[in-house]
């Protein structure tokens, strides 16, 4: 077997500052995603377990751990003595990043549903990391990822509005992520980090950018030529457009 990926690798150049991703059907016949990296390529599955492993016969850790609180619950009756300690916490966060390279591919690939599958799975993990876990030292080993997937999951829920043109809506997804990062900060007391968070300064910075570029309503447009015309002081162009703007009104428009 000849195990030399150069051609391979020549076959599709690696261009530094971009996601370069594409999916695939495999050879097992489950559908793959490969991400080109500067030293070469990773590939996972499109599907399940990036990496394709079962631990424990199990499709993620996150099943096995949550199967063990259950087997807890059953046992103790309250989840107060169960406790995730470091090899757990070290096993789940390895994971997680395992599903965001996943995520950040799928963003590429336009496959927004499954971005919102994966980043909704992750924030599942760090709550029950931040519930569980021995120490909130550790509990932030995982959390600090948190304002990364918000950002993402924020972008792949705009991104999917404005292939739309609902401006409204991407405007209004932007608003919520940025709030999600504000509350995020306050409630872990990191209000440091959120002053120069680079996730919150990208949001705020989007959403400027698409409210420039919305389209504006009929009432705006109006609203727009009115203005123009009294600066120009055209009046019986601004006489006409008062009264168009007074029968929308009245219509109700």
């Amino acid at each position: 077997m000849n195990h030399d990926l150069t051609k391979m690798l020549q076959a599709w150049p690696y261009q530094p500052g971009q996601v370069m991703a594409r999916r695939f059907k495999g050879r097992d016949g489950l559908q793959k995603i490969q991400l080109r990296v500067d030293l070469g390529v990773l590939q996972m599955n499109a599907e399940g377990r990036p990496d394709g492993k079962r631990p424990m016969g199990q499709e993620t850790w996150f099943d096995v751990y949550r199967t063990r609180l259950a087997e807890h619950l059953l046992a103790k009756g309250t989840p107060e003595s169960f406790h995730l300690g470091l090899e757990e916490c070290s096993k789940l966060q390895q994971e997680c990043i395992q599903f965001h390279h996943r995520y950040i591919c799928l963003f590429q690939l336009e496959d927004y549903e499954a971005v919102e599958r994966d980043s909704e799975r992750n924030l599942e993990v760090f709550e029950f990391v931040a519930e569980h876990a021995a120490t909130e030292e550790l509990a932030w080993s995982l959390l600090q990822f948190v304002p990364q997937l918000l950002l993402m999951r924020t972008r792949s829920r705009g991104t999917e509005a404005l292939k739309d043109n609902s401006f409204e809506q991407a405007v209004l997804h932007i608003q919520e992520g940025i709030s999600e990062l504000e509350r995020f900060y306050q409630e872990n007391e990191r209000l440091e980090m959120m002053e120069t968070s680079p996730e919150l300064a990208s949001l705020r910075e989007w959403l400027n950018q698409v409210q420039n570029r919305r389209p504006l309503s009929e009432k705006e447009r109006l609203e727009r030529d009115l203005a123009e015309a009294i600066r120009l002081e055209d009046y019986e162009r601004a006489a006409r457009v008062r009264d168009q703007i007074r029968k929308m009104q009245a219509s109700g428009s």
